[in-house]
């Protein structure tokens, strides 16, 4: 899944950036790497941003950027979990 799709106030676990390398430097740029735990904070309605949570940071993204985020459930322990 995206984390365009992901559900608010879970940790998730960052698989893969996806996108263009410049993209990928802007990420990197506001913390945000392969492997982190992230989680959505909140979603503007009307198609706004995502503020999303990275290393103690909140951070807005656009739709199409969070779209490009790949990434996958984490249990109650912390411990990573495979998504379907």
């Amino acid at each position: 899944m995206t984390l365009l799709n992901a559900p608010q106030d879970t940790w998730l676990k960052v698989i893969a950036l996806e996108g263009g390398r410049n993209l990928r430097a802007r990420l990197t740029q506001y913390g945000l790497f392969e492997g982190d735990s992230v989680r959505v904070v909140r979603a503007a309605p009307l198609r706004g941003p995502l503020m999303i949570e990275v290393n103690g940071r909140e951070i807005a993204l656009g739709r199409r950027v969070a779209d490009k985020i790949v990434v996958e459930a984490k249990d109650a322990t912390g411990a990573d979990r495979p998504t379907q």
